[in-house]
């Protein structure tokens, strides 16, 4: 199998319309302007996504106009998380015959299963398909289950297309545990940034970045990026406090604080589902002020 680099990926949201039904027609327009700014690749329905309140045949569906839509100018990375091991190894067929270029599944939701229970889960969905799967592992976004380098690396042992792993979990020793183990076995296997603390995930050896912030501000996320694939990352410091501010404005705001900063850049894409609480008119009102007040947005695109 050939080496597959997803590089920058951009995490796109799903935009609802006001009684919270997908708006297909804003969300082609999403996708144009992630592929007009920079997106290497689009990893669909990650949690940014809201991926686990979409019902299975809407996951279906956003995958199929997503591929549709693309045209293979970038590949679609489709996530196909579950508790249920089974029923993610089916979204992974199902993604693969749809034509997605790459699988990415995190640790089952809801349930805390032992180590050996959790690579079965892995492999099982590896094994489902014979495209690039990838691992996301978020620790704390998830809440249960945690991997270790023992289990990725008899993870690599029996699936030949467990490309890489996706960190989020800021934790720079199993990162390098990871990278420095892997490598001697599987030389390209990967590891690539969850979120956008790129600097101190490529000084350990990412070599791709996972980003739900270029829906805000694009053109710093890809400033970053570039800067540290050149390994300068002294010179990428600046970039990475810059945007490193914006997420924590973003996350402040609560689940809504996504949609809500891209709203005041001018790409609305409605209102998060429940159990996710809306952004109530003052606390955008707030966070419009403080991005409002950051002079880093003023070269960033404003609407589509």
């Amino acid at each position: 199998m050939s080496t597959f680099k997803p590089g920058l990926v951009y995490t796109p949201v799903t935009p609802f319309t006001p009684d919270l039904k997908i708006d297909f027609s804003r969300f082609e327009k999403l996708l144009e302007f992630h592929l007009r700014n920079g997106a290497e690749a689009l990893a669909i329905q990650m949690h940014a996504g809201e991926s686990v309140s979409l019902a299975d045949a809407e996951q279906r569906k956003v995958l199929d106009m997503t591929i549709k839509q693309v045209k293979g100018r970038v590949p679609v990375i489709a996530h196909v998380s579950d508790s249920g091991t089974a029923i993610a190894a089916e979204r992974a067929r199902y993604a693969q015959n749809a034509g997605a270029a790459a699988v990415i599944a995190t640790t089952p939701y809801y349930w805390t299963p032992p180590p050996a229970m959790l690579l079965e889960h892995f492999a099982q969905i590896g094994a489902a398909v014979n495209i690039p799967f990838l691992v996301f592992y978020s620790p704390d976004e998830m809440g249960g289950a945690k991997l270790s380098t023992e289990l990725v690396l008899k993870l690599i042992e029996r699936l030949p297309n467990f490309t890489g792993m996706v960190d989020r979990s800021l934790d720079w020793q199993f990162m390098i545990n990871i990278v420095s183990n892997a490598w001697r076995v599987r030389p390209d296997f990967q590891l690539l940034a969850g979120n956008e603390y790129m600097v101190s995930a490529g000084a350990v050896g990412a070599t791709g970045m996972f980003t739900s912030l270029a829906g805000v501000a694009p053109g710093l996320v890809r400033e970053l990026y570039k800067i540290c694939r050149t390994e300068k990352y002294m010179d990428a410091r600046k970039s990475q406090e810059q945007l490193v501010e914006v997420l924590q404005i973003v996350k402040r705001a609560g689940a809504g604080g996504l949609k809500g900063a891209m709203r005041m850049m001018g790409r609305d894409c409605g209102q998060p589902r429940p159990p996710l609480d809306p952004l109530s008119a003052d606390g955008y009102a707030k966070l419009a002020e403080q991005l409002g007040g950051l002079a880093i947005l003023g070269g960033e695109p404003r609407g589509w």
